[in-house]
């Protein structure tokens, strides 16, 4: 036997090993030097970051410390509970690895544990306020997941086994997914070419018709040869791109209304740059959605129209139809929808938890130079609400594994991040999210006309997700005590998007419906009746029953057939503005 194989047997690397793991930790540094020296040149501290001064390093390592030694402090209460703790399902730890091998074994159970301590003593905390101890749970919860010892490399066995299996091509392919995703500025969580808009995005038919500086108006083309009197008018919220309304063909709300009659219009917003800077409530309210609907109800020749306001785009919807009111207009809007969208926002989600003085200092840093709040940092905050879920499992995926990430629609649209009008965005969150303003008769004023709720007297029909962790369903309930006319509640299974994105077809979740007239969400719940599958058939019923007449599907019902000449090819330029 050779010296060399003899080393082989008992396990050691061989000299082949060694130039090995040499030749990827070379490659390794270059890419690491290739992309500094990158940065360097463009001006940038990082690969693909442009922030501001970080805070001081060595208060952040004591604040570590402190956390971690208070963790130790409590390691003899937690061993109590380590059993009960180990007994939970955790998706994060399914590999067999982390039960066969006791090692892991360990490390599993006394995360959990230590998991399993650390929330509960948020929960007894004593001394906080209500909005303190939801801050200290949001943070303690971010700070356990992000602990989890399948985030590192030395402490996750299924990473261990495939940095052997492949002699480390793991980690070297896992770092050229993060340089990469460095330099585009955010993390990624789909292939790239996975999805193009147009292509196998939002590829409902369709023309746009209309365009102003804010928007471009999309008419659809009908499919069916009666189409329903009153058309519809989608406004989606301008922090996301139109299309999580037309996503693939099977999952796509816009498609299936068209199927079912519905002369559809959508509004698409033009991600801010520059030139829109400094647009304003007024802007959104009147040159965006009075514009809209006075543009269709002029194509068309039709007294009024049917709207859906989606999350901040329903908000600014309530003021629309306020100002309407105000103005002896009221009749322009035959229904309005609210798919997940507050208007009181005194029990809004964990948003709210990013509202603090240091964040809103850090977004006015960032949109200092030009005035715009750039998409990857909404990205990011969103992100971090489901940080378990849409950080830290591409993160060992992507990053530890190596792996590319599986396609999905619905996650390449949550990353097609648009930017936003600092000013404006900074405005809404603290007159709305934190002044709550939008509730107050004449708290705000749209052209100089005071808002008030309580004058809306438009049909409305109004969504909320049961899971939604954006808008809870207890804040988009609060519509109902404002607003005085005829309603009608949904409460949807999941959440933000899935509760929303829910077509018939596919046979998912559920929704609940209470017919007789609760007081408050308590009360719907416990009178409610449930259904399988999807709303939407539960709504098209109710917009129909609104305005029940039909016309033929021609002339101006055709896009580019009527006054407006069609512009351009759906879904338009300034859905691909970047």
């Amino acid at each position: 036997m050779t010296a060399e194989s003899d080393t082989a047997a008992s396990g050691f690397p061989t000299l082949e090993d060694w130039q090995h793991w040499t030749l990827v930790m070379g490659r390794a540094q270059q890419m690491l030097l290739e992309s500094w020296a990158d940065s360097w040149k463009a001006g940038e501290p990082a690969p693909g970051l442009k922030l501001p001064p970080a805070p001081d390093p060595m208060a952040m390592l004591t604040a570590g410390a402190e956390a971690w030694g208070k963790g130790l402090e409590a390691w003899g209460q937690m061993l109590g509970g380590m059993s009960a703790a180990a007994d939970k399902k955790d998706k994060r730890f399914a590999a067999p690895e982390w039960r066969d091998n006791p090692v892991f074994d360990t490390i599993r159970q006394s995360y959990l544990a230590i998991s399993d301590q650390l929330m509960k003593s948020v929960d007894e905390a004593e001394g906080l306020d209500a909005e303190a101890h939801k801050r200290l749970k949001f943070l303690t919860g971010s700070f356990v997941d992000a602990m989890s010892p399948s985030n590192f490399a030395l402490t996750n066995p299924q990473v261990l086994k495939a940095t052997m299996e492949s002699r480390g091509e793991n980690l070297l392919t896992g770092l050229r997914h993060m340089l990469d995703d460095m330099k585009g500025g955010q993390l990624s969580h789909v292939p790239k070419g996975a999805y193009e808009v147009g292509r196998n995005l939002a590829t409902t038919p369709g023309k746009v018709i209309h365009e102003t500086p804010l928007y471009q108006l999309i008419q659809y083309t009908p499919t069916t040869d009666k189409v329903l009197e009153t058309p519809l008018i989608i406004f989606p919220p301008w922090i996301n791109r139109f299309y999580i309304l037309d996503l693939t063909p099977e999952k796509s709300f816009v498609r299936w209304c068209v199927e079912q009659g519905i002369s559809l219009f959508m509004v698409s917003w033009k991600s801010a740059d520059e030139s829109i800077k400094d647009v304003t409530l007024d802007d959104y309210v009147l040159r965006g959605q009075v514009d809209a609907i006075d543009t269709v109800r002029d194509l068309l020749g039709v007294p009024s129209v049917h709207t859906i306001g989606y999350c901040v785009a329903g908000t600014t919807l309530a003021a629309t139809l306020a100002l309407l009111a105000a103005r002896g207009e009221a009749d322009k809007v035959a229904s309005a929808t609210f798919f997940t969208a507050q208007v009181d926002f005194s029990e809004a989600g964990d948003l709210r938890l990013f509202l603090g003085d240091e964040t809103m200092g850090l977004l006015g840093q960032l949109s200092a130079d030009t005035g715009i709040v750039d998409g990857r940092v909404m990205a990011s905050t969103f992100n971090l609400l489901r940080g378990r879920d849409l950080i830290w499992n591409y993160v060992v995926n992507n990053y530890l594994l190596g792996k590319e990430p599986p396609p999905f629609d619905l996650l390449h649209w949550n990353g097609d991040v648009t930017n936003l009008p600092a000013g404006w965005h900074r405005n809404y969150l603290e007159t709305l999210y934190k002044g709550n303003k939008l509730v107050e008769e004449g708290g705000i004023s749209v052209d100089g006309t005071p808002i008030d709720l309580s004058q809306i007297h438009t049909p409305l029909y109004i969504q909320a997700g049961r899971e939604d962790h954006i808008a809870p369903p207890q804040s988009v309930w609060k519509i109902m005590d404002h607003v005085p006319g005829p309603k009608r509640f949904v409460l949807a299974g999941s959440g933000h998007i899935a509760g929303v994105v829910n077509p018939p077809s596919a046979g998912k979740y559920q929704y609940w419906l209470n017919e007789g007239e609760p007081k408050n969400l308590d009360e719907f719940v416990e009178g409610a009746t449930e259904h399988k599958g999807s709303w939407w058939p539960d709504w098209l019923a109710w917009l129909t029953e609104r305005a029940p007449t039909k016309v033929d599907a021609k002339g101006a019902r055709v896009p580019g057939k009527g006054k407006r000449k069609a512009i351009e090819d759906a879904p338009g330029r300034y859905v691909k503005t970047r």
